[in-house]
């Protein structure tokens, strides 16, 4: 039986998983796709996409949301202007105040998505934006390929607390 708590068991998962990130991005070059990044740690977020660089040679543009955001669709349209990046990661959506209703226009204005935008999408979420995504956008959670999941290993945690404890 494989342990959870393997420190290296959990780094070979997360490269393997920023691999199939960059290997996702570079399959929908030029075309539309939606993917999903899920990460519960947002330092672990950022440890992730700088590690990207390494396997993506993709010119991978970035916003942030901030909390006033409405819409997603308008967030992007404002930030990329005219462009079309290479791909576009989409972060901060944990911080949106109303997280639900843009969840649910998201859902509404998903056929405007394929329609504007020629790169692949990368949304990163945690846990809570998944399941609201499951609930309040089937439809768009569906256009999206297996989540590409990049959990803090659980022994991170443990031996984080037990240093703690000793020290």
């Amino acid at each position: 039986m494989i342990s959870l708590s393997d420190s290296e068991n959990g780094t070979t998962s997360s490269t393997t998983a920023t691999k199939r990130l960059a290997r996702a991005i570079m399959v929908s070059g030029g075309e539309f796709s939606l993917i999903l990044a899920c990460c519960n740690s947002l330092e672990r977020q950022q440890q992730v996409l700088n590690v990207l660089t390494e396997f993506s040679s993709a010119d991978i543009h970035e916003i942030l949301l901030s909390p006033a955001t409405d819409t997603l669709y308008t967030a992007i349209t404002s930030a990329i202007g005219t462009t079309q990046p290479e791909a576009l990661m989409v972060r901060g959506l944990e911080s949106v105040m109303e997280i639900n209703q843009l969840i649910i226009t998201t859902n509404i204005m998903r056929n405007e998505f394929p329609k504007q935008f020629r790169f692949p999408l990368v949304l990163w979420v945690n846990d809570e934006i998944l399941c609201k995504l499951v609930w309040l956008a089937p439809d768009l959670k569906d256009w999206a390929a297996s989540t590409i999941r990049f959990d803090v290993p659980q022994n991170q945690f443990v031996e984080a607390e037990q240093q703690a404890i000793s020290a």
